[in-house]
């Protein structure tokens, strides 16, 4: 016993000196380098770019949450910001969506959102007719024609319960199988189950930012062909022949989008693809039309939809009664967490419109 007491102490006796040692060395190296901006790139580890994406975006966004004027122009209107994340999300107070919207007020909501990249209130409680005109307050809307409308025909109906367990618990960006995809979707919750059911979203700008520079390069000038071919059998209902060929002559089955979109307001370039709708072995580079292999498809896309799962890009929301979510499809991918059943979940979506990726 003795002798194992003596030899803890030796050890210790050496890794406290060892350790005054390098202590010494990184502190007159990191005294070297406080003389000097630091490279962001020399302070994180090649092996993990992840946080380097955050920093980036917000280096972006000129360390803030949000810009001066449009902190200044919420509180003009008596406005307060809750921010969730360091570069997305925040619900906004201050503001009865059920009221008549002054052009001000909605140019402040379209700003928060471009610059928050999801928004979000309480306590709403929209009449379906409502909600579609608060959508339109911001452009022209999509119907959906794979989901159960509403009694607007501009909502769709999103409902889990024990017959029907909840299935977008996957990271994705809404609709890419269309020529121009949504602008953004607001969901308001009509139910909310007693726990669980929450919705994350992830930063599309900071994730492509993260990526390895190797792979952003190898990205750039690559685009995927989308389609709507798992609508045409879901639920196990196979739809008739005759059906899927009106369909797909009224609905362009198979489009064309960047893997790198950029932002059509902000400028600023995202990580965009849907595993669901990306046909996953046919990439191609839209510059030179030269196609990748399957073998290279996959194993890119594979490795670009890890991306977005990453926390550090993240913010969650929990749903209550009348809450409302607005997102940005084009800066953010979103994740249902499927941890409800067998409660009840009711969501109610409007999707407004919006351009071809570029």
């Amino acid at each position: 016993m003795k002798d194992s007491t003596e030899t803890k102490a030796l050890y210790n006796a050496i890794a406290i000196d060892i350790a005054d040692k390098l202590h010494a060395v990184r502190k007159t190296v990191h005294a070297e380098q406080k003389t000097r901006p630091p490279q962001m790139d020399a302070l994180f580890p090649a092996f993990n770019r992840v946080p380097v994406g955050v920093a980036r975006e917000y280096e972006i966004m000129g360390h803030r949450a949000v810009s001066e004027g449009l902190d200044a122009l919420a509180e003009h209107h008596a406005v307060q910001f809750e921010h969730l994340a360091t570069t997305l999300g925040t619900v906004v107070h201050g503001i009865d969506l059920k009221q008549p919207l002054s052009p001000e007020i909605i140019a402040l909501i379209r700003q928060t959102l471009l610059e928050r990249k999801v928004i979000f209130f309480r306590g709403q409680d929209l009449s379906e007719d409502q909600q579609v005109a608060f959508g339109r307050c911001f452009g022209e809307l999509d119907a959906f024609p794979f989901g159960k409308p509403g009694q607007n025909p501009y909502i769709l109906e999103i409902l889990h319960n024990a017959y029907s367990p909840g299935t977008e618990n996957l990271w994705h960006t809404d609709v890419t199988w269309m020529e121009s995809p949504s602008l953004g979707s607001i969901a308001q919750c009509t139910k909310a189950p007693p726990y669980g059911g929450d919705t994350l979203f992830a930063d599309s700008h900071a994730a492509y930012h993260g990526l390895p520079t190797k792979i952003q390069e190898q990205i750039r000038d690559l685009s995927g062909i989308n389609d709507y071919r798992v609508f045409l059998g879901r639920g196990g209902v196979a739809m008739p022949e005759d059906l899927i060929k009106e369909i797909k002559a009224r609905i362009p089955f198979g489009v064309a989008h960047p893997l790198v979109r950029t932002h059509p307001e902000t400028q600023k370039p995202s990580l965009y693809l849907h595993g669901g709708f990306l046909r996953q072995d046919a990439l191609f580079n839209h510059k030179t039309s030269t196609p990748l292999t399957a073998p290279e498809s996959l194993a890119l896309v594979a490795e670009l939809l890890k991306q977005h799962t990453r926390p550090e890009y993240q913010c969650r929301f929990q749903w209550t009664q009348g809450s409302i979510a607005f997102w940005d499809n084009r800066a953010v991918q979103h994740y249902a967490a499927s941890d409800y059943y067998p409660h009840e979940r009711r969501l109610r979506r409007v999707t407004i419109s919006g351009s071809k990726p570029y």
